[in-house]
């Protein structure tokens, strides 16, 4: 799946799917509210007290409008009273909203980076099954887009639909108290329909929304994909082939998009004309009322002045409740995330290992993601304290594997792997990687500087213990070769630098962190002999006094192992020292001949190897 489309976040289900979602995300989401509840009443008191002077202003102005009219010299006999309190109510609706907006500012930006980092955070527990099956551009813009959604629900939710509620709730107050019924049944006829109006075509519209996102999320994770594979791109020579694969998917997004825009220019000339409809008969009732003499000319003032503040924020109400959808869409994306259950997880209340001797046995282990294809079955074997056991064997007999239930990246299906008797499922993953090195075959750099890539073995550590740690690594002429030195930045996942290079960041990782076990996942594998002999010193200084497990392609490179466990298929199948191995003239021999006889080790990968005789019982 890796390198496919379908890892990427499938949208939410349709239909009356959507109204769970909804309910799942809000949970989701009041535990971060509720961390800043006091700011949040405070935000609301204020939105309201903005209203109440908002809504007062048309009655004042209705005062004043009756108070001068017929009357020449009104001006002189209005009462100030009336002018003050229009100026005041208009500060006041002023400085209540900028209260709201200043005093909420900490509860949205507060919510979005508690959810951000609750989804990161989950994303690093996550097992690296998971992160195989995933693109990792389609998860960050789900991320992004999710954030960006939290901020916006929130925003819209304080600063524009519990206004607009709380507006009409006054508005329609106020004209049922005043006027005649009509007029209220009138403004509440016209708000339900616009609102069921808007709800049903919104809905209808939710579908395209969806299906940008996800085309959105493709190309983006296409384009990830491709750009960090720059090299085998020019390779292959396939520029055209990747644009063509990016542009197959923003084809998709344009012609969603394009639908997407037309039915909203249908969606708002419908709201367009429920407005106009229902302000048209409001005023039609209120001109009425003037001719009549049962309403005065500041009525029909106020009337039109509640038009206008009503249907406005009801006309933008329209907007926001699509962008709400759009957000709860976006959200219910980075939420899913958290859905993905942990298969590698610590127990609860579970110690810290204790490391006295730093013996690692594995026990009769079995591995496998699918019960049908075993990846490893009976692997039993231990490293002793200050000892070193290799392990060679065809690519695909499980030697990585070996290494990844050691970090416990993975869990074994059958037996158990111990250090110090302490069974790696029954102690803190943190604690158990503390005690680990790990250099590995393709060591991937962080795109920072190579000061910042070494001292990732150990972020506290002083200057001085990390310029000695690649001095030991063999780094320090080459930092010095560099116009910026330490500060040199090494490129998507270190692209700049070549693989003794990175290897070499890798081992001075390792020496910074000071491990009490070893693993080398084929380390050397892939470097020239010189880069080979100056990493091989490198790893020499790692490994006494410590118990080191390596994983070997070249047998030249673990001759002086303390023991050597030869893996076919995901068996052990022959295991010993050096020189008595290749005496016995079984599998490890047939490797250690054709490897003196060819060149490249890439062609001494026979998958046919059988053991010539029983093995030894450890």
């Amino acid at each position: 799946m890796r390198g496919g489309f379908h890892g990427s976040t499938p949208p939410p289900d349709e239909g009356g799917g959507a109204h769970a979602s909804f309910r799942a995300t809000m949970r989701t989401l009041l535990p971060y509210l509720w961390e800043y509840r006091g700011r949040a009443a405070l935000a609301l008191v204020s939105l309201v007290l903005a209203k109440v002077a908002n809504v007062g202003v048309p009655l004042v102005l209705k005062d004043i409008v009756d108070a001068l009219n017929g009357k020449a010299h009104a001006l002189v006999v209005v009462p100030v009273a009336l002018l003050t309190a229009y100026g005041i109510l208009r500060v006041s609706n002023a400085l209540f909203g900028e209260l709201r907006d200043v005093v909420f500012a900490r509860v949205t930006r507060r919510a979005v980076r508690r959810a951000a980092l609750r989804v990161f955070k989950h994303l690093h527990a996550l097992p690296l099954q998971f992160h195989l099956g995933r693109q990792t551009g389609a998860v960050a813009r789900d991320i992004e887009r999710g954030s960006r959604g939290i901020a916006m629900l929130l925003n819209f939710f304080v600063f524009n639909i519990a206004p607009t509620l709380v507006e009409i709730a006054l508005v329609t107050s106020i004209l049922l108290v005043k006027f005649r019924p009509i007029f209220t049944i009138t403004t509440i006829g016209t708000l339900l329909v616009y609102v069921a109006f808007t709800l049903i075509v919104t809905e209808w519209r939710t579908v395209f929304r969806r299906f940008m996102n996800d085309m959105d999320s493709r190309a983006n994770s296409q384009a990830v994909d491709s750009l960090l594979n720059y090299e085998t791109v020019k390779y292959f020579g396939n520029e055209e082939y990747e644009v063509g694969r990016y542009d197959a998917f923003l084809e998709k997004w344009e012609n969603a998009a394009v639908r997407n825009q037309v039915s909203l220019a249908f969606l708002n000339v419908g709201q367009s004309l429920i407005i106009a409809a229902g302000a048209t008969m409001l005023m039609v009732l209120a001109a009425q009322g003037v001719a009549n003499h049962t309403m005065s000319l500041g009525d029909l003032v106020l009337v039109n002045a509640f038009l206008i503040q009503l249907y406005t924020p009801l006309h933008f109400l329209g907007f926001v409740y699509r962008e709400i959808r759009h957000a709860l869409v976006d959200m219910d994306r980075m939420f899913s995330l958290l859905k993905e259950p942990l298969t590698v997880a610590d127990k609860p209340d579970a110690p810290a290992l204790a490391v006295t001797e730093g013996r690692v046995r594995f026990e009769h282990v079995g591995f496998f993601y699918h019960p049908e294809r075993p990846l490893l079955t009976d692997i039993d074997f231990e490293i002793p304290p200050r000892s070193t056991v290799a392990i060679v064997g065809p690519s695909g007999a499980g030697k990585s594997t070996l290494v990844r239930l050691l970090v416990r990246l993975y869990d074994p299906t059958a037996g158990r792997v111990t250090i110090d008797g302490q069974d790696l499922r029954d102690i803190t993953q943190k604690s158990l990687r503390h005690i680990l090195g790990v250099v590995p075959q393709e060591p991937v750099l962080f795109n920072d500087t190579l000061y910042a890539n070494i001292a990732y073995g150990r972020p506290d550590a002083p200057r001085t213990e990390v310029e000695e740690a690649a001095r030991l690594a063999h780094l320090d002429s080459f930092v010095r070769s560099l116009p910026d030195g330490y500060q040199t930045r090494v490129g998507e996942r270190g692209l700049k630098l070549s693989g003794g290079e990175k290897q070499r960041v890798a081992i001075a990782r390792a020496l910074l962190k000071d491990p009490r076990v070893l693993l080398f996942d084929e380390a050397t594998s892939a470097l020239d002999a010189a880069s080979e002999r100056v990493v091989q010193e490198g790893l020499a200084l790692l490994a006494p006094n410590r118990s080191t497990l390596v994983i070997a392609h070249r047998l030249a490179t673990i001759q002086h192992a303390d023991q050597i466990l030869v893996m076919v298929g995901g068996r052990i199948v022959e295991r010993g020292r050096h020189r008595d191995l290749v005496t016995a003239g079984g599998a490890y021999a047939h490797l250690w001949t054709l490897q003196q006889e060819t060149p490249h080790p890439a062609l001494a990968e026979p998958n046919n190897l059988k053991p010539a005789q029983p093995l030894p019982q450890q």
